[in-house]
């Protein structure tokens, strides 16, 4: 626990500055990390869980999804910031190799609402959420070492 602790703060080294000891012992401590981590996460999939449920609500459905749904995903992302801390999240986040799927994302989560709330296009809001569903899948598969290649080389194989 306590390297999987140091990996997702960003502590490589053993030895710490007094300045980071003093950010630390200012900081939640790791098991409330965690657990806000799961309560963030958890709401994020309860609300893209209820969004899907209102979409078969008659005529507000589809723009109660969208809103629903990507709170949820905002929720879901944003328990990350619990594990890393908010400005190397924020840093991660647009890293050269996820700053296109971070602005994808990102344009997709707004899009979706201004679809939903300015524009009234029910289509345009699911296709919207799609996008944003698939974004975010591949802006969290960037964390995960050669996941990115294997899944570019499964939809190589499957189209030829």
């Amino acid at each position: 626990m306590d390297k999987l602790k140091k990996v997702l703060s960003g502590q490589d080294a053993e030895d710490r500055g007094g300045l980071s000891e003093v950010v630390e012992a200012s900081s939640l401590s790791w098991s409330t990390r965690i657990k806000a981590f799961i309560a963030c996460f958890a709401i994020g999939i309860l609300c893209s869980l209820l969004g899907t449920l209102l979409l078969w609500v008659p005529r507000k459905g589809v723009t109660l999804f969208a809103v629903f749904y990507t709170i949820g995903n905002i929720a879901s992302l944003g328990s990350t910031i619990f594990l890393m801390g908010p400005m190397k999240q924020l840093k991660r986040m647009f890293e050269p190799t996820r700053l296109i799927a971070t602005i994808v994302m990102l344009l997709c989560f707004a899009l979706t609402l201004c679809s939903a709330f300015w524009w009234h296009n029910k289509g345009l809001a699911l296709i919207f959420c799609i996008l944003q569903s698939l974004a975010l899948t591949w802006y969290s598969i960037s964390y995960i070492p050669f996941a990115r290649d294997a899944v570019k080389k499964c939809f190589v194989v499957c189209l030829t």
